[in-house]
């Protein structure tokens, strides 16, 4: 029970007397502990202070606390002009608290009084999460209504060791490059690493469209850090595949201050564990962009005045990271699958962020600069995209030996083009020669129309089943399609499914 005590007169008696604030109410004691009076007897209602600001800073307040204890992550406010202004404790040293601001403290000033809220940072925590979209702090920012208002502190739930299951089945995306060279598992946490402008979003966008469609499984979309413009695009587009009702969006946006980047995350993971825990769903949560947590967290810890380490990142970054990625994980009622946008600033792949993250992942899909350059999209580099259930036991011997002759394939090609660079075609073998055009057809093979992207392209979007893709790769590798030009490999689903445009004949 939290007190704050308060010596005063007793003008009637002449008897000194204390008053004590606590969570429950106020009472008033004597010298000997008996009661005085509580509230309703006279005491004025109301909240009590819990403390002063002692310093104003865009993105910390420091407060001056009385005799009342705080927790980390309690929620405090003050009031401004009419307005209640809120701020979450981030650094507790003595009576002296350091809370983030949730809004603009434009007008706060030294000596206004602090209160403490009723509850910490909360969010819908129901039926009526799907086909919302909410703030982080689990505001709606759309024009829906809740009609039951049941939350849930979004920092409530820690799986124990008993909860966690590791069991579950293979979740095909219909995307080819991805079920070929990077099957998931579901629960599984994949990376989707890439630089500015290499199609992560896209992607994103695709596997929520093709994941709804093959699956009927409901999902939860965090944007983080990302342009209000993409948000809106999301938005409509899953307004216009009459998919919105069957997800939940949370978005921290570009404009926003560093606390709403970092809080998106845990308001969208509380409400994954809603449909995993309470509706027991196989959830897919997206996160767009990882990285941009990692930033505000960053932001944060300066203004904290925490000494960074390399590049400017947290010298907590390990832990900021493990509070986000050990709460995604699968039980026995149910399971989180995501998918992780990261950012890699400078396409460097050994960013101290972009490794804490990684270490955490069961697979990554890597999109390269210089596969978009050549037009190929998805632009995924299949020598570093990676998957746990690439193995002989899980995904069966013949897509195992097919992801590995491959690969040989793709590895022997980038020396040969380096021979042809100073030789000439002429001179390989009929053996290079042949690996060379196979390779050539394989990388175009990969490439996929993309249903969000439909509007684009004028290119219908196609979902490919797993079979499909062994069986045309088989056929490539093995000449069956020799003869067909590389360009009928562009942007089409299966083979046979196109055979106007590609035959073995």
């Amino acid at each position: 029970m939290a007190e704050n005590t308060n010596n005063q007169e007793n003008a009637v008696e002449g008897k000194k007397t204390k008053t004590i604030y606590t969570d429950e109410g106020v009472v008033v004691v004597d010298e000997e502990g008996n009661v005085v009076s509580e509230e309703g007897s006279g005491i004025e209602s109301g909240p009590k202070p819990v403390g002063k600001i002692i310093t104003v800073s865009e993105l910390t307040i420091s407060v001056l606390l009385s005799d009342v204890k705080v927790k980390y992550h309690d929620l405090l406010y003050t009031q401004h002009k009419g307005r209640e202004i809120y701020f979450e404790v981030a650094e507790i040293e003595g009576n002296v608290v350091r809370a983030i601001p949730f809004q603009n403290v434009v007008g706060l000033k030294k000596g206004l009084d602090v209160f403490r809220a009723n509850k910490g940072l909360e969010i819908q925590y129901n039926d009526e999460i799907l086909g919302k979209v909410f703030n982080s702090y689990g505001q709606l920012l759309d024009e829906n209504t809740i009609e039951k208002d049941e939350t849930r502190d979004v920092y409530d739930r820690h799986l124990s060791l008993e909860e966690i299951s590791l069991n579950g089945g293979i979740l095909w995306t219909g995307i080819k490059v991805l079920d070929f060279f990077a099957p998931m598992q579901k629960g599984f946490k994949m990376g989707l690493l890439g630089g500015a402008g290499v199609g992560k979003t896209v992607l994103i966008k695709e596997l929520i469209h093709n994941v709804y469609a093959g699956l009927k499984s409901n999902s939860v979309f965090v944007g983080i850090g990302e342009r209000s413009r993409e948000g809106k695009e999301l938005y409509e587009e899953m307004k216009e595949a009459d998919l919105l009702d069957k997800m939940s969006i949370v978005f921290g946006q570009m404009g926003e201050n560093s606390t709403a980047r970092s809080k998106a995350i845990f308001s969208g993971l509380t409400l994954a564990e809603y449909l995993r825990d309470e509706k027991s769903q196989d959830v897919l949560l997206f996160i767009d962009n990882i990285y941009r947590y990692v930033q505000a967290m960053s932001e944060i810890n300066s203004e904290l005045a925490r000494i960074p380490i390399e590049n400017g990142y947290p010298a907590n970054i390990a832990s900021a990271v493990s509070d986000v990625e050990e709460r995604i994980n699968s039980t026995e009622k149910g399971s989180i699958t995501s998918f992780q946008a990261i950012y890699i600033p400078a396409d460097d792949m050994t960013d101290q962020a972009v490794q804490t993250v990684t270490t955490h992942l069961d697979g990554q899909i890597v999109l390269d600069r210089k596969v978009a350059e050549k037009g190929l999209y998805p632009a995924v580099d299949v020598f570093n995209t990676t998957s746990k259930l690439i193995d002989i036991e899980k995904i069966g011997e013949r897509h195992y030996t097919l992801v590995e002759e491959t690969l040989k394939y793709y590895s022997r090609y980038q020396e040969l083009e380096e021979i042809i660079a100073v030789l000439g075609i002429e001179e390989l073998s009929i053996q290079d020669t042949n690996i060379f055009y196979r390779t050539r057809k394989l990388r175009n093979y990969f490439t996929q129309p993309m249903f969000v992207a439909e509007n684009y392209t004028g290119i219908p979007g196609e979902f490919v089943d797993i079979d499909d893709i062994l069986d045309d790769v088989e056929g490539i590798l093995t000449g069956k399609y020799d003869e067909v030009d590389e360009g009928q490999f562009l942007f089409i689903g299966t083979i046979n499914g196109r055979k106007s445009k590609v035959s073995a004949e």
